[in-house]
């Protein structure tokens, strides 16, 4: 089911779509390929909006820094200094994050209206990325499809295909609040990760991963994921062809869990420090499967390189749950 959701200014109609299955209801704009809504129940039955949103097209167009669950590309993250080499060339992107790049540039996936196609209990979103888009050769043809499963689970599956060597890291930019209102903080977070990526002052990786034992980077038994995360942890699974469970996230007070499968080597924690506006530092917690920031620069971390006759595949799986009182 569709709605027109708002228009642009050049005219370009936004529609919202509206998925719903297991007891789970997902909404979907054309504009971003952005997760408007994720409504859920909590222990007690009672069903609230978990992601964090605007109402209105308006909201995204006057806030867009958050990337309020917008897809995320060409490339996902950061690209230190704002260019990278490849095949014996040095291409250059805009610097829209300090000296580096982020989230792929001034003008990325998530300010673009994408063509919207029903699918079976889903919705597949697809885009053609020309040659030279801020900055990023090659001529990207892009598809997201959304899919919720009979238990109500959310399933991404990212797929690309290129005419000339390029790099890509794809993700969704959604924020998380099991809650349903107010601050994040106290949900407990589990991640599969025995090493991170220690970052430098502008938040690029600097020397190689390093161990979390005994660090707050430590996740790998549930604690509280508070505030002053913007990191990217290896997950200990590595590259994988089908989604593995990766990251548990819980509100002891509503009973709500989500759990992440992904077959991504990595997955970005932020935890919401610097939103402004309308919500405040800390209301959400964006957990970004992907690849590592800065790869394109970096030989030593999973290649993000895509070829010609080659296709860029990637899945993530949000899964919902309850707990009782009894489990914790």
């Amino acid at each position: 089911m569709s709605e027109l959701f708002g228009t642009l200014s050049d005219g370009t109609p936004v529609h919202r779509w509206t998925l719903e299955r297991g007891g789970v209801r997902v909404r979907v704009l054309s504009y971003g390929g952005i997760v408007q809504s994720v409504e859920v129940p909590d222990r007690d039955g009672r069903t609230a909006d978990v992601v964090l949103g605007f109402g209105d097209l308006d909201g995204y167009l006057e806030h867009p820094e958050p990337y309020l669950g917008a897809v995320i590309g060409r490339y996902a993250n950061r690209i230190g200094g704002a260019r990278f080499p490849l095949d014996g060339r040095t291409y250059a992107l805009a610097p829209n994050d300090g000296p580096g790049s982020l989230h792929g540039g001034e003008r990325g996936f998530d300010k673009r209206v994408w063509e919207v196609t029903p699918v079976t209990h889903g919705l597949r979103l697809s885009r053609v990325s020309p040659h030279g888009e801020e900055g990023f050769p090659g001529r990207l043809a892009v598809t997201v499809t959304y899919t919720l499963t009979a238990s109500g689970a959310l399933g991404i599956v990212y797929e690309a295909v290129t005419d000339a060597p390029t790099v890509v890291n794809l993700t969704s930019h959604t924020y998380w609040n099991l809650r349903g209102s107010g601050d994040a903080g106290g949900h407990e977070l589990r991640l599969a990760a025995s090493r991170y990526t220690p970052v430098d002052e502008h938040l690029i990786p600097a020397g190689a991963p390093a161990d979390v034992s005994g660090t707050r980077f430590d996740f790998r038994t549930a604690r509280p994921a508070d505030s002053g995360y913007d990191h990217n942890f290896v997950l200990d699974k590595g590259v994988t062809g089908a989604a593995e469970e990766v990251a548990v996230l819980y509100d002891p007070g509503s009973g709500r869990s989500l759990t992440v499968a992904t077959t991504e080597p990595g997955l970005q924690l932020y935890t919401g420090d610097h939103l402004s506006g309308p919500f405040a530092p800390g209301a959400g917690v964006a957990l970004e499967t992907q690849h590592f920031p800065d790869s394109p620069n970096r030989p030593d971390f999973p290649s993000t390189v895509l070829r010609p006759g080659a296709v860029f595949r990637s899945e993530t799986v949000y899964g919902f749950g309850v707990r009782d009182r009894a489990a914790g």
